[in-house]
């Protein structure tokens, strides 16, 4: 999950550390196949949080939906792909519990 969120550290960071952004590459991730749409629909759909007064509680589904809706999927493939959403809203809630 930690690559879907990496950031380059900041000028004025380097500077303060003394080092220099080729010491920082980002994350080389490969995905599977299978991972490859879920990946997609959850970037799309990234900025559509559901928040409580606690902050994020998860996706807003109904904007999931319209976007796995564009793909035109059979039932079995739709499925998957969401359950590969749910996997990754759980990972991404975490980490922003986290931070």
């Amino acid at each position: 999950m930690g690559a879907l969120y990496w950031q380059a550290p900041t000028e004025s960071e380097l500077l303060q550390l003394g080092l220099k952004a080729r010491h920082f590459p980002p994350p080389q991730v490969t995905l599977w196949p299978e991972c490859v749409l879920p990946i997609e629909i959850f970037s799309r759909v990234s900025t559509q949080w559901r928040v409580g007064a606690g902050g994020p509680i998860g996706l807003d589904y109904n904007v999931v939906y319209q976007e796995l809706q564009r793909e035109a999927l059979m039932p079995d493939k739709h499925d998957e792909v969401m359950a590969g959403i749910r996997i990754i809203e759980r990972a991404a809630l975490a980490h922003m519990q986290q931070h």
